[in-house]
């Protein structure tokens, strides 16, 4: 009975973690987005700027690595 308690304890740890990341992800968009003269949603979906989705992307992901470091240290 105790090792389902802590494997539960466990699987809500990692949700919480991933909900978390997500949310920081977002926000640091949000933040790229504002600090670049244009909006980056218009040019990404409507224009279809392949370079600005390519810019979007590598943020995103480099983002991910530096949430993915201070969440696991």
């Amino acid at each position: 009975m105790e090792a389902v308690a802590r494997e539960a304890g466990i699987l809500l740890v990692s949700i919480l973690y991933a909900i978390v990341g997500v949310i920081l992800l977002f926000i640091g968009y949000r933040v790229l987005d504002f600090l670049t003269p244009t909006d980056m949603s218009k040019k990404i979906f409507e224009e279809n700027n392949v370079a600005v989705g390519v810019l979007a992307g590598f943020f995103i992901l480099a983002l991910a690595v530096v949430i993915h470091g201070a969440i696991h240290g």
